[in-house]
């Protein structure tokens, strides 16, 4: 089902540059703080083609999307980007300490081309909604460099991890790209040129399904561009270069595969009353006063402890915290038109009852986060309510198998459903069309 193959990459040449200094986060997680850093470090951060600063002057003929084009075909000139000689697949190795612990964790993946499928083809698989804004921003850069500079993050089902035992040799093995991000995460790359592993590894990955885990707008992105060319070129080659597009395959079971909750803040209603919203909650949920002063665990740890016996969030407001635990035969018949397989999410809940129904934000507004705004970490939340929002939610975080589930079975969570952790760093592998 999943067809991978091998390709020259683009990697920036560690005898010019610092690969610390020219490598980024996803472009969707710089901040405008971030792109300031990323500028500064180097005039060969790949922040200037993923994420260039805007100008007043600005025109449809010299903007963000010329200007990566611009910076891309130079980089390439000068030799700051060179083309790896022969194809290849990459052994990716992530190595990082878990959000809130002392815990050391290990995620290996591998990167390679993938075909690009439509969703009904039952061989690629979404969580996610897309929105139509970020999508037509990736595609306007797609169609100026004709490139791909992340790697959209797939899972796979590979329980007796047949696919690492057979790169296994290789990573024990000095990597060719290690580098250390800002968060402290060890970025590790091993380039494979064997015909007769790179063969084996496609052969295992043949019966796989995969599914997003991060990048459905850049996958979206591909898609519609696939679709472009194809109708621009009245061809038929199916292994023309717009037909794939550049992945990093993770295992599901991954012992590294980690998940973040991402927490909500609730801000700008003019009529928000906690006192109206807990009286309109009760209905739903079983509500407990979290008292700080008496309780020793943190309003997380309870949080987590509740949510091993169902469905909980913490609901945060200026008069302090509340946990929330779902009332399940209530919660059931008012989630009735949803699948049986949605209905018991934290997050599902959260975003039907809470902000819809309780508070009256539409689903559209939620959608083009209007009055909604996502934060990681729990004290980053609460600190938004001591500014003047009117609530956050803290919340646990999905578990891969509710995520495989319902995208296996044709579905999507709300947007922000998954926080997966770390990133892929952006710039480790380029994949030129042109």
């Amino acid at each position: 089902m999943a067809e991978i193959i091998p390709f020259k990459a683009l990697r920036y040449d560690p005898d010019q540059v610092k690969l610390e200094d020219v490598l980024t986060q996803p472009y969707d997680k710089i901040t405008p703080e971030m792109q300031a850093k990323y500028y500064e470090r180097s005039p060969h951060n790949l922040v200037r083609i993923i994420l260039g600063k805007t100008g007043e002057t600005d025109t449809d003929a010299f903007n963000t999307y010329t200007r990566a084009k611009e910076y891309f075909h130079d980089w390439r000139s000068s030799g700051i980007l060179r083309q790896d000689a022969e194809p290849g697949i990459y052994a990716y190795s992530q190595t990082f300490t878990v959000l809130g612990t002392r815990d050391l964790a290990e995620r290996r993946g591998l990167i390679a081309l993938g075909r690009i499928h439509d969703y009904a083809d039952g061989v690629v698989f979404r969580h996610e909604q897309t929105l139509a804004k970020p999508r037509a921003d990736r595609l306007n850069l797609l169609r100026a460099t004709q490139a791909h500079f992340g790697q959209i993050f797939m899972l796979y089902s590979d329980a007796q991890g047949d696919v690492e035992a057979l790169l296994k040799a290789k990573t024990d093995e000095d990597p060719d790209t290690s580098v250390l991000d800002e968060y402290e995460t060890l970025h590790r790359v091993w380039r494979i040129h064997d015909p007769a592993l790179i063969h084996a590894v496609q052969q295992r990955m043949r019966d796989k399904k995969l599914l997003i885990a991060d990048g459905h707008h850049r996958y979206e992105t591909a898609l519609t561009y696939r679709n472009e060319r194809r109708a621009q070129t009245g061809s038929a080659d199916t292994n023309a270069p717009y037909e794939f597009v550049m992945m990093t395959m993770v295992p599901m079971e991954s012992r590294g595969l980690v998940i973040l909750p991402t927490h909500r803040i609730v801000h700008g209603l003019p009529a928000f009353d906690r006192e109206r919203m807990l009286e309109a909650a009760e209905r739903f949920f079983e509500i407990d006063r979290i008292d700080l002063r008496t309780e020793s665990r943190s309003a997380t740890t309870l949080l987590g402890e509740a949510g091993t016996n169902g469905t909980a969030f913490v609901a945060v407001t200026r008069q302090g915290p509340y946990l929330m635990r779902a009332k399940k035969g209530v919660v059931q018949d008012a989630l009735e038109h949803l699948p049986n397989r949605q209905r018991d999410l934290d997050v599902v809940q959260l975003h039907r009852i809470m902000l819809e129904r309780v508070l009256g934000i539409s689903e559209e507004a939620i959608r083009d986060q209007q009055h909604v705004r996502y934060e990681r970490d729990a004290s980053e939340a609460i600190s938004w309510v001591r500014q003047g929002a009117n609530v956050a939610f803290l919340m646990n975080p999905a578990k891969i198998e509710q995520v495989r589930d319902i995208a296996f079975a044709g579905e999507v969570l709300p947007q922000k459903s998954t926080d997966f952790y770390p990133k892929l760093l952006s710039g480790l592998t380029i994949y030129a069309l042109e």
